[in-house]
């Protein structure tokens, strides 16, 4: 059986069918990049940039002692429950020199949260254990059922919240 001409349409096939799968995931091949280390063509997403500011991310505001602050929360169910419940006003007491706490009326819906995140300065969290919200001046310690809901959009209001015994949120108007 003769190969010679077959060798090449089948070559060729592979090859195509190579560049289809890679357009099909956002990529593409570029010829002009060096290959990487294993040999494969090196690839480019072909998709456009994902916005930072989703039209499903919640401004809130929040008053801090009767200063307004600033604060964004994300897109998980939680975060929707929690801009839900809003307004709020509720006092808050320190814990563990690290954030201000207070209750809230419910637990708020969890549901596909990631497990036990580091909250860091800044961060707006629920603690579902005991059902409270957790406003984070200094960066804290992973904790299992802490979900992180949203941040402080200006670090320079962490000293403010260090010190507030109130808070009232709503939404940004």
């Amino acid at each position: 059986m003769r190969l010679g001409p077959v060798l090449p349409a089948i070559s060729a096939a592979v090859g195509l069918l190579a560049l289809t799968a890679c357009s099909g995931s956002g990529q593409t091949i570029d010829p002009s990049a060096p290959a990487t280390s294993s040999g494969r063509p090196r690839t480019t997403s072909t998709q456009p940039a994902t916005p930072s500011d989703r039209s499903s991310v919640v401004r809130i505001q929040l008053t801090l002692d009767g200063r307004p602050v600033r604060a964004t929360l994300n897109d998980s169910p939680a975060a929707r429950d929690f801009a839900a419940l809003l307004p709020l006003s509720l006092d808050l007491e320190d814990f563990h020199r690290t954030e201000r706490v207070a209750d809230l009326r419910r637990e708020l819906d969890t549901s596909g949260a990631p497990d036990a995140p580091t909250p860091r300065a800044g961060d707006l969290a629920h603690y579902a254990p005991w059902r409270n919200l957790a406003l984070f001046y200094r960066d804290g310690e992973a904790s299992p059922g802490l979900v992180v809901l949203g941040h402080f959009d200006d670090r320079r209001d962490l000293d403010r919240l260090a010190t507030a015994d109130r808070v009232t949120i709503g939404p940004l108007t």
